[in-house]
């Protein structure tokens, strides 16, 4: 396990550093297993080796119902790949910054061998924001003080030792956006960012609307109602004016 978004923008790296969103898959990571079995999250926020050599991470677990969320984090207490899961309070109602209906505290204990963060930083990749684990992948936002020719490389590099898929889906010059500011889109649960997406897409938010909402629930296969709902929560996040 490791200690957000997919659209691509356009950016140059230069000698003096890039900053990327990288997609990452790797084998034997808890959280990659716990968020590809069930329909929930994670929000990496730190992690640290303890004494004995484990590593101790804390994280938001966040799902749209607290049914979802006691299966994911009784999957995460169970997995063979963790050794202890606390939690520091019960389901609660998501806030606008949060990026599900309901959110939980974690503390989890791990092996580090189960995670490709020290392997990141070995390689010169500086993790600048919480890393977000969703649908059996990792998005890390991450500062390198190099080129893009040399981002390849290290990149191959890592594939090379870890047997991980890694895929850029950001990538910008440092000058772009500033460090620690989340995409406003990571607020949203994974449901409500391809309802959102494939609403923009379909110019739903146009005028004259170019889709209705039948269309648009019969193409995600949802309900009107549910495909309404997803959109109603999207856009109170997406738009909340205390974070603006």
């Amino acid at each position: 396990m490791s200690s957000t978004s997919s659209t691509t923008t356009t950016g140059t790296g230069t000698a003096d550093g890039t900053r990327l969103t990288l997609e990452i898959w790797h084998p034997d990571c808890w959280g990659l297993q716990a968020t590809e079995a069930v329909d929930a999250g994670l929000l990496v926020h730190t992690a640290h080796r303890t004494v004995d050599g484990t590593v101790k991470g804390h994280f938001t677990a966040y799902a749209d119902t607290a049914g979802r969320l006691d299966e994911f984090v009784a999957f995460i207490d169970e997995s063979p790949l963790t050794h202890s899961t606390v939690e520091l309070g019960q389901g609660t109602g998501g806030t606008a910054s949060d990026p599900g209906n309901v959110t939980r505290e974690l503390f989890v204990e791990y092996e580090p061998e189960h995670s490709i963060s020290e392997t990141l930083v070995s390689h010169g990749f500086i993790h600048e924001a919480s890393v977000r684990v969703e649908g059996g992948v990792e998005h890390w936002p991450v500062f390198v003080a190099d080129g893009r020719a040399e981002v390849r490389d290290r990149l191959e590099a890592i594939r090379a030792e870890t047997d991980a898929t890694i895929t850029i889906s950001k990538i910008a010059s440092p000058a772009g956006d500033p460090s620690g500011v989340p995409d406003r889109l990571d607020r949203l649960t994974p449901r409500q960012r391809e309802a959102f997406e494939l609403a923009c897409e379909r110019d739903y938010y146009a005028w004259p609307r170019e889709v209705s909402t039948r269309e648009l629930a019969e193409e995600l296969g949802v309900s009107k109602t549910t495909l309404l709902e997803h959109l109603r929560k999207a856009e109170a996040k997406l738009l909340n004016p205390d974070d603006a």
